[in-house]
């Protein structure tokens, strides 16, 4: 099947684009010193791809629903959860089995005693900047202690600079990284472990201290990231078809807020300016020239945000020179 014979709107992969993506991390980040993020992605059978091509077996999770999808596709050799969780009884069912090594990032009492309850090892998430979750540098040893006398395994430390990532100042990038990594150096002093784990996409090249970078979006990219000038071309586009036009002043396509994480911002379409976008629609303008697309073609979108886009799709669509190779389920879609 072709790419134009498609039903949309669609979510489509070039598999060459994603290739280039996974062979220049692989070349900076070889192995361990990398960990995807699967929260970018979405799909078990993408994660296996990713696998297979970049060599990378240890993969970073967002939730437990994604922690469980990767476990029972037997891609569970390393598994961090990355953010905290309170849900010790759906915790523990996963560390109990034989084929999956769990760990879960905690940053206070609460959540090391679920860790201990569930018997998982722990990294202790360190706040390096980000309003989000980690716990005080100075605290951490306390929690690296509580976790210990619980008697699970303190991995290391973990410390995520999500306020820097997407800073197109690549000088300041780098500057804030430092900044950020003093902070996560002096609870991993306190802490030990031979895990540290940070960064994404937007910073993978400037940790020369963290152990690996949990990046996602490098994979797939986005209008954000395009901005930082990394060496990652854009892999994922949706595509949609033309179902209105208003001679002169606009053409409509069928592929709206409910196809795209709008969070950064619209979709980008080539060489029409986004007019506006509405739940099942998006709005373009003419280009230069006063031309719009005919009713019926098929026009590729490129989404601002990568990761909340994929959660709204039930497949990725693989293609290569407009050719379908494969579909890979999104099967870990939604929270």
């Amino acid at each position: 099947m072709h790419i134009e014979e498609l039903a949309t709107p669609v979510l489509v992969v070039d598999i060459d684009a994603l290739d280039h993506n996974i062979d220049a991390m692989a070349a900076a980040r070889p192995g361990p010193a990398l960990r995807p993020h699967v929260k970018a992605f979405k799909s078990t059978e993408m994660a296996r791809y990713v696998a297979g091509r970049g060599g990378h077996r240890n993969f970073c999770c967002a939730t437990l629903r994604e922690i469980r999808g990767m476990a029972f596709a037997g891609l569970g050799d390393d598994l961090l959860l990355a953010n905290e969780t309170l849900d010790a009884a759906v915790l523990a069912t996963l560390v109990r089995r034989d084929d999956a090594r769990i760990t879960v990032a905690v940053d206070s009492d609460e959540t090391v005693d679920v860790a201990v309850e569930a018997g998982a090892d722990v990294l202790i998430d360190v706040d390096v900047g980000l309003p989000r979750c980690g716990c005080r540098p100075d605290d951490a040893s306390r929690l690296a202690e509580r976790a210990r006398s619980g008697g699970v395994s303190v991995r290391g430390v973990m410390g995520y600079e999500g306020h820097v990532v997407g800073n197109p100042d690549r000088e300041a990038r780098t500057a804030a990284v430092a900044e950020s990594m003093d902070l996560l150096r002096r609870a991993h002093d306190a802490v030990g472990g031979d895990v540290v784990s940070a960064g994404g996409t937007g910073t993978y090249d400037l940790h020369d201290w963290a152990t690996e970078v949990q990046a996602g979006s490098y994979l797939l990219m986005d209008t954000a990231y395009s901005e930082l000038d990394l060496p990652f071309t854009q892999a994922l586009s949706v595509w949609s078809t033309v179902v209105s036009v208003s001679p002169g002043r606009w053409a409509v396509l069928d592929a709206g807020l409910k196809a795209f994480g709008m969070d950064h911002g619209n979709p980008t379409v080539d060489g029409h300016p986004v007019f506006f976008c509405s739940d099942e629609h998006t709005t373009v303008l003419p280009d230069s020239n006063g031309g719009l697309p005919a009713i019926g073609s098929k026009v590729p979108m490129t989404p601002a945000h990568v990761d909340p886009t994929v959660a709204y799709h039930e497949t990725l669509v693989a293609v290569s020179a407009g050719n379908v190779v494969d579909r890979w389920p999104v099967d870990l879609r939604g929270w």
